[in-house]
């Protein structure tokens, strides 16, 4: 899809109202902006961006999981194996990998505003075809092509947060925003097995795929990838923020031999795709688990795997606030024990799940083990601007898309063990339990990672322009 045009009309400055006294808003009272920069004339523009990401990231999260609850439906009408299944799920983390890293580069060059409407369109339209589907191989396709289309997102979001948030905020704004991806991602499952009960699952992608392309056309005209330039921000507000007109878009090179010098960036990547192996696992066969290992009934999986995910969303807002209380003024050794302590939390309270019989206790200790390690992400957000200078959206791209690994690994493995089993005469938890177990050793290799994490050595390549 070629590149949206710029609008002229709502960036002329005769339209900012400059002079408007405007208090903060509840999101900016609740991350406790210092009171020397609260005045009557700030305005808040900055947390409207925020809602406005927030949104973004929920509808995001929506479409991609919501897949999960019509597994069961899927493989009934087109007569596919668990192991195909994971075809399917694996195409689509597959594209977003690939093209993490030039649609991340595409908004460092042409503005996050530009890139994002195209994303935002262009992963409606292939959420909503996944209901044309009529067989495994075009599933596959097009859902590759819905990766392809999603791809480069947060890297742009953690373009747009780096340039409209000072970095004193930056913690627990990331952590509302992750949150909010996590909401998004909660709702998925139960609302998806209930849209499926009333429609069938192929009405309810095109249900689901309509509600980004709303707000590709709300964002494009309202947002402006410079706060200089956008009518809602005044001048003590991008005094305050601290970007103001010197940001610009980067057309240089990627000092790549730098890159590739800097361990924190393979720590991140590796850090990120251990925590994508666990997350994909909750995100594309949770329901089908419970199901199948737990003899859940359809509408109460997919109500346990949205309190799995709302504890997800839960743990992003507490870490965004230990990032910021705790461990932001704390040196390296806090750091590091926020991030080696949630994993290893993480691995021994999916155990404790592993060791129940009933399925909502098992549930219920998935979802504080996806909790510890949610809290994490604000502390990985971070560390991933912090060392990544001007080339934020590629190097972001670059370290999440690692992370693909990790998720395609889960992806296929929760299939295949399934299959595997089952053709040998396994059945319920032991046929399905197995890769929990797996996934326990995962997480204890990420709360090693995070534990030995050189932080000395996150510094930004090059100074932001």
């Amino acid at each position: 899809m070629p590149p949206l045009p710029d609008s002229e009309a709502s960036d002329d400055a005769s339209e900012c109202p400059r002079s408007n006294p405007l208090s903060l808003s509840v999101v900016g009272a609740a991350m406790d902006v210092p009171a020397t920069y609260v005045s009557a004339k700030m305005t808040k523009a900055r947390f409207k961006v925020l809602g406005v990401l927030c949104l973004l990231s929920g509808i995001l999260y929506l479409d991609r999981i919501c897949i999960s609850a019509a597994i069961d439906s899927i493989q009934t009408d087109l007569q596919i194996t668990n192991t195909q299944t994971s075809y399917f799920l694996m195409a689509f983390t597959l594209a977003y990998g690939l093209f993490e890293i030039p649609t991340g580069r595409w908004g460092d060059q042409l503005g996050a505003r530009r890139v994002l409407t195209r994303i935002s369109l262009w992963w409606s339209a292939f959420t909503a075809l996944t209901g044309a589907c009529t067989g495994l191989w075009m599933l596959v396709s097009v859902r590759f092509l819905f990766g392809a289309g999603e791809a480069g997102a947060f890297p742009n979001v953690a373009r747009v947060m780096s340039r409209w948030f000072p970095d004193k905020e930056r913690g627990r704004a990331q952590g509302i925003l992750l949150a909010a991806s996590q909401v998004g991602g909660a709702i998925a499952p139960f609302l998806a097995a209930v849209l499926i009960r009333e429609i069938g699952w192929r009405w309810t992608f095109a249900v689901f795929g309509s509600v980004g392309a709303v707000w590709a056309a709300g964002f494009y005209g309202w947002f402006r990838d410079d706060p200089a330039e956008h009518a809602a921000a005044n001048e003590e507000e991008v005094a305050y923020i601290g970007r103001g007109a010197s940001a610009s878009n980067v057309h240089s090179q990627i000092p790549w031999p730098l890159v590739g010098r800097n361990p924190s960036i393979w720590f991140l990547s590796l850090i990120m795709a251990c925590g994508s192996f666990n997350s994909y696992i909750y995100f594309s066969w949770f329901p089908k688990y419970l199901k199948s290992g737990r003899g859940v009934e359809e509408t109460q999986a997919g109500l346990m795997a949205s309190m799995v995910l709302f504890f997800s969303a839960a743990g992003t807002l507490a870490g965004g606030y230990l990032l910021d209380r705790f461990a932001s003024s704390g040196g390296v050794g806090r750091k590091r024990l926020l991030g080696g302590s949630s994993f290893f939390l993480a691995s021994a309270m999916l155990g404790c799940g592993l060791l129940s019989g009933d399925p909502w206790l098992a549930a219920f200790f998935a979802a504080l083990s996806c909790f510890a390690t949610q809290a994490t992400q604000p502390l990985w957000w971070t560390c991933s601007i912090g060392i990544s200078g001007k080339h934020i959206g590629a190097l972001f791209g670059l370290m999440n898309s690692v992370g693909v690994f990790g998720a395609m690994s889960s992806q296929y493995l929760v299939g295949a063990i399934a299959d595997f089993l089952g053709a040998r005469g396994y059945t319920a938890r032991a046929q399905w339990d197995p890769i929990f177990y797996i996934n326990m050793g995962v997480l204890i290799v990420a709360g090693i990672l995070w534990s030995t994490f050189v932080f000395r050595t996150v510094e930004p390549l090059e100074p932001r322009s």
